[in-house]
Order: C-alpha cells, then structure tokens, then sequence
C-alpha cells in the first residue's frame, strides 16, 4: 500500500499514542516531529526513531511531510495548524478543533485555500457500539429520535491538574471539563442527533478550588428537529462513573452506549477501563443481542490497546482521505460542531439565558472567561 509521510506537532502525554498509532497504520510512514522546546522533540525522536525539527516549515520541507497530527495546547492548535497546512501538509487535529469559533473558521478557511484536508480526531465515534447506534437510527429503528442525553461523571484530583502547567488554566487549556474530557461524548451527541437550534446552560467550580475553569457542567438542548437532550459533565464525581450517551425514539425503542468504559481514576491519573459496550438496546427484536455485543466486544478489547487502536483506525481513514482524495471520516467542518456547542454553554451561563444557533463567530469564548452565572 502507498504510505503517506507524517509527522507529530506536539510532544505531549497524547504524542505517544499518536506516534503508536502511526507506527501500525497501514497507510501511514512516520518520519518526524517539532515541539516548541527543540530538546524535548529530540527526546522524542529518539525514541521513536524520526527526525526532530526545529521549526514546523522545515520540517514539512526537508522529510517531505505529507499529513501532521497537531497535539498541542487546545488554544495554539489553530495557529500550528495554519502553519503546517500554509507548509503544504493536510492536518489531523486531536479533539477539540479548537477553543474558539474564530480559530475554527480560521482554520477551514486554510484548508479550502491550501486544498488540503483538515480532520479531527474524535475516536470513540469508531467504536462498535457507537457505529452500531448510529446505524439504527439511520435505518429508521427508533422511528425518530426524539431525546438523548450525555452523562459523563468523571474525576480528577489535585496530583492530575499539577502534572502539566496547562491543565486548569483558560489560557492554555481553553477551558474545563467541556473543553477537554467532554468532547466525544458532546461529538456523539451532535452525530446521532442532527442540528442544534438552541442551548441553555450552566457551569461551575464545584470541588477544585486551585483551577480556573469548570470542573461541572449542565445544558439542555434543543435540536433543529424538535429533539430535546440534556447534557451534564463533570471531573468531580469520585470515585468516576461510566459516561453513557443515550437516545430514546419516537416509537419508544431506547439505545445507548458507555462511551469510555467506566473509567476508574485512580489519584486522578491512572485508569481500570471496561469496554464501551451498548447498555440499553430495547429495539424489538433485538434486545437479545445486547448480552451477545457485549462477550464479543470485551473479548475484542482484551486483545489490544483500545486507546491505540482506534486512534490508529482513524489515523488509516485520514491518510486513505489524502490517498483517494476524498473527506475525512470527520472533517474540520464536522469538528467545528463540538467548539460551537461548548461555547454556546459558556454564552449561555454568562449570559443567564438561551443561545440560539447558529452561534455567531464573534462569540468569542475569552470574552467571558472566569464569569459564570450569578
């Protein structure tokens, strides 16, 4: 198979599991990094066996970079992907796209006048139970859906957020638990969901007094379709609980998916994962396979390194997009959705009332950092 040359952008805790990724993909042939700190990319590459660059320009040029995986702080992942692509490289940005809408259009914008790809990752939408939810509402299984909601109760602890200067921070984390730990559930729900028109909500620091952002959030949706769904999050529930993503159809059939596995922190920074698995499934006629789904899955799940695996499944399908020239499995367009509703629940908390969409891009997210509801 015809391999696309790619690069890391980033070498933080996520860059590992990208370079994994990369290393098994068939399509892929890993060959160099950049950091800003140019020993930290020379550590890397070392490791990894590629060549570390000091500056993204050079690095696309001389080792003939055809993709790069940005892994940076949410806030800077606009400005490197604008570099790289302005290089000539198409762009897979880890989740979120971005922390602001400008940064996002900035970005598709480059992408349409470079002609390149601009992708995101958000993996969990790969995993089986997911696929298989959203297969079932496409064939019309719930007849329509007309409510979902995302639980997502997760913890971190003091040890978490001191592990990286970013963590906790507006500037360089963008925001909370919406910005970082929510957005594949906050992906899944748009994807089984269709168009928001409006949000409602609220946000708080209900247990981590040495952050800036949110550790809490909650928000009730409203779709295009006349849908409803409700959202809450949260990194103060300890220990964690499961973060499912449920959606109940017009004909009363419901189903879900745990989207990560229950995942049990452990001092905040290590975790027990389970495999995602469908915990509702009352479409008639096959609740029976729920129990079946599951075996199968689990025993899957033991056999590799999820994390891994699927961000290698993705990476495949962004360097096949280069190689057959067509979209992405989620385009930047597609992750611009997930910015759009988290900024809408940050609007809406500051404002104390509904936001209608389409956000404008104006909206900018700094305009109301640290001023929550009264």
């Amino acid at each position: 198979m015809e391999k696309i040359k790619t690069a890391i952008i980033g070498t933080g805790k996520v860059a590992d599991l990208h370079a994994g990724a990369l290393r098994k993909a068939a399509a892929s042939e890993f060959v160099a990094v950049w950091n800003r700190t140019f020993e930290r990319a020379e550590h890397f590459a070392r490791k990894y066996n590629v060549v570390a660059y000091h500056s993204i320009e050079e690095m696309i040029e001389r080792a003939g970079v055809q993709a790069a995986i940005v892994g940076t702080t949410h806030p800077s992942h606009a400005e490197t992907a604008i570099r790289a692509m302005r290089a000539g490289a198409h762009v897979l940005v880890e989740k979120p796209l971005a922390a602001s809408l400008q940064d996002c259009d900035a970005m598709i914008k480059t992408a349409k006048e470079t002609g390149l790809k601009l992708g995101l990752i958000s993996q969990r939408r790969l995993y089986p139970p997911v696929q298989r939810i959203r297969q079932a509402i496409d064939a019309g299984k719930l007849d329509v859906p007309v409510l979902a909601s995302v639980t997502m109760l997760g913890w971190r602890d003091k040890k978490y957020y001191d592990s990286d200067r970013w963590r906790g921070t507006w500037e360089l984390e963008g925001g909370g638990v919406l910005v970082n730990q929510a957005p594949h559930q906050l992906d899944i729900f748009q994807w089984f969901m269709g168009d928001i028109d409006q949000v409602y909500g609220v946000w708080d620091n209900l247990n981590h007094p040495y952050i800036e952002v949110e550790d809490t959030a909650a928000a009730v949706v409203k779709f295009k379709s006349g849908a409803l769904g409700t959202i809450l999050v949260s990194n103060s529930q300890n220990p964690a609980l499961y973060g499912t993503v449920h959606v109940f159809g017009k004909n009363g059939a419901s189903v879900g998916v745990q989207t990560d596995g229950g995942a049990m922190f452990v001092a905040g920074m290590s975790t027990i994962l389970e495999a995602p698995y469908n915990d509702i499934w009352t479409i008639p006629g096959e609740e029976h396979y729920r129990e079946q789904w599951k075996r199968k899955e689990t025993e899957l799940f033991q056999k590799i390194n999820p994390m891994e695996y699927f961000h290698q499944l993705q990476i495949q399908d962004f360097c096949e997009s280069i190689l057959k020239d067509r979209n992405p499995m989620i385009t930047g367009q597609e992750g611009r959705k997930t910015v759009e509703l988290f900024t809408a629940i940050y609007r809406s908390a500051h404002d104390n009332r509904p936001v209608q969409f389409p956000l404008s891009p104006e909206y900018n997210r700094k305009d109301f950092d640290g001023r929550k509801l009264n």
